[in-house]
Parts: C-alpha cells; sequence; structure tokens
C-alpha cells in the first residue's frame, strides 16, 4: 500500500462518495438509494482505512472502526429490505414518490 500515494485513495473516496450522494438524492427507485448510501457508506471505509495507515502514528483502530461500519452497513441493508418488501407488498412500487403516508 506503500507504493500508491494517500491522495489517490482519498480522491476514490471523493469519487464514490459523491456519485452516492448523486444517486441518493436524485433517483426514485429505493433500491437504487439504499445502494447509493451503501456506496457513501464504503467511501467513509476507505478514508478511515487511509488515515489508519498513513497517519501521524499508524495503528489498526481506523481499520477496526471500519469493520463495525461494515456491519452496521449490513444490518441496514437489510432493515432497509425488509421495510422495502413490507412496503411494495401495500403499494407494489418502489418509486419514492408514491411511499408518502404510512397508513392505508
Amino acid at each position: 500500500m506503500s507504493d500508491i500515494p494517500a491522495q489517490a485513495y482519498l480522491f476514490l473516496a471523493v469519487i464514490l462518495f459523491c456519485i452516492g450522494l448523486y444517486g441518493a438524492l436524485t433517483k426514485r427507485n429505493t433500491v437504487i438509494v439504499l445502494v447509493c448510501i451503501e456506496l457513501m457508506l464504503n467511501a467513509a471505509n476507505i478514508n478511515l482505512v487511509v488515515f489508519s495507515n498513513y497517519g501521524f502514528q499508524a495503528n489498526i483502530t481506523g481499520q477496526v472502526f471500519s469493520l463495525f461500519t461494515i456491519s452496521v452497513a449490513a444490518a441496514e441493508a437489510a432493515v432497509g429490505l425488509a421495510i422495502l418488501i413490507a412496503l411494495y407488498r401495500n403499494k407494489t412500487t418502489v418509486n419514492i414518490d408514491e411511499m408518502d403516508e404510512l397508513k392505508h
């Protein structure tokens, strides 16, 4: 990892975060929005790992925190998809604009 400068990893994380943010703000499909949120979390994980390796004192703290973030993201995806399936059974659509009420 020492052959590639830290700026390259940070630039990759910025690009991934911007793509995820653009997708989360502009798309109307709920599944795509969940994928874009996961993309933004992965960009944050890249930053955590880069700063733990290239920081003033290289340690494993950022990598451990990144593992916790990955586990929370997996749980978030599972809960989000479960809610999405329940809403799809009621509304028969995955369009965000049509999911604006909690009751029938």
